[in-house]
């Protein structure tokens, strides 16, 4: 199968993953209103892009033969719409209800701290965007900062079993737990090739 093939079923593949979250969520999510809805489904969607955006960086080569597209433009496509996406979940929160706390982490309880564990997870968020912005800048600091994408996405899929109204749907909360698993999965490939890429510049020099 060509590279172009690949890259259409993967499109398609995103395509109706994305409309299968619509169906499982948006009956549930409609019947609390506007704001409401959209406080559920742009932490949903946030989600999924910023999951797929963190799984597709140990793959340049591949995702870039698979879309026809820089992977930098792939990848920051992913990473704009999560971003936005996940950036609307708070704001309508705090419109919904009427309080700017809900963009401050709480540290009353251990699960306090955990159930609103998406509270630190926005602001590590930004913490890698930033990183990410100034990586021409910083070439030796950018990378472990921006890293801490991987760390937000544990604290939103934490947040979201533990309070998540749509994690109450089983088949949401297994496409979200496996999607985390397999951002998880990327970092420990990426890891793994940067070791190897590594260990052949070395071993030539040494012989």
């Amino acid at each position: 199968m060509s590279p172009k093939k690949e890259g259409a079923l993967a499109v398609a593949g995103i395509i109706i993953l994305a409309v299968l979250v619509a169906f499982l969520a948006v009956p549930g999510a409609i019947e609390g209103g506007i704001i409401h809805m959209l406080m559920r489904l742009s932490a949903l969607y946030g989600y999924l892009f910023l999951g797929i955006a963190t799984m597709t960086t140990p793959f340049l080569k591949e995702v870039t033969q698979f879309f026809g597209k820089p992977f930098l433009t792939i990848h920051h496509v992913f990473s704009v719409f999560g971003i936005a996406l996940i950036t609307l979940h708070p704001i309508s929160n705090a419109i919904q209800r009427g309080t700017l706390a809900v963009f401050v982490p709480n540290f009353n309880s251990w699960h306090g701290f955990w159930a609103l564990a998406g509270r630190p997870a926005f602001i590590i968020i930004y913490v890698a965007v930033f990183a990410a912005l100034l990586r021409t800048k910083a070439l030796n600091y950018w990378r472990p900062f921006h890293a801490l994408m991987y760390v937000a996405l544990f604290f939103g899929i934490v947040h979201g079993n533990l309070i998540g109204e749509d994690f109450r749907n089983p088949w949401i909360m297994l496409i979200f737990d496996a999607l985390f698993a397999l951002s998880l999965t990327s970092f420990v490939v990426k890891r793994y090739r940067n070791y190897q890429r590594t260990r052949q510049q070395i071993l030539p020099n040494s012989k």
